[in-house]
């Protein structure tokens, strides 16, 4: 078993691997392409990213077909722009599940993960960001004896 330690200066000199910060490596497919996995509430997006001319198509059609709303295609660029990468890329995006805007984090958080999965420097402003934390937020079960989750019936004295 382990040896006992007799003061603090011991355990301070314990072991450098624990000190170091975790060395993050570039992974990619046979394809050169970075993959990762994106949710937000009930929406799962994969994510695939290659370098090229800044083509993006969400479930085999262009991002202003798919998300309409400036607001939405505005969220789906923000890891990109903000790691000055916009138009360098080109993503391909399956999503599935939840509605426009469920789908629109979870492609955003799917970017994020990937562009940190292509070029791990840019982990560091990405996580800053918090693009790479997954917003767990769902929506609350309906509980019985109630009209939602937690609204009551309407109450009547007569």
């Amino acid at each position: 078993m382990a040896e006992t330690l007799q003061s603090l200066a011991d355990l301070k000199g314990g072991s450098p691997a624990a000190a170091e910060a975790p060395v993050h490596v570039q992974k990619l497919d046979k394809f050169g392409r970075a993959y990762a996995t994106g949710k937000r509430k009930d929406a799962v997006a994969r994510v695939w990213i290659k370098p090229g001319s800044g083509k993006i198509s969400v479930n085999t059609r262009t991002i202003e077909v798919y998300f309409a709303r400036p607001v939405l295609r505005m969220i789906l660029q923000q890891p990109l722009v903000l790691a000055s990468r916009a138009g360098q890329y080109d993503i391909v995006i399956t999503v599935a599940g939840g509605g426009l805007s469920g789908q629109a984090g979870a492609v955003r958080h799917g970017i994020s993960k990937a562009l940190t999965y292509y070029e791990p420097d840019l982990r560091g402003v990405l996580k800053k960001a918090g693009f790479l934390t997954r917003d767990s937020r769902t929506v609350e079960r309906k509980k019985y004896g109630r009209k939602k989750a937690r609204r009551s019936f309407q109450f009547s004295k007569r």
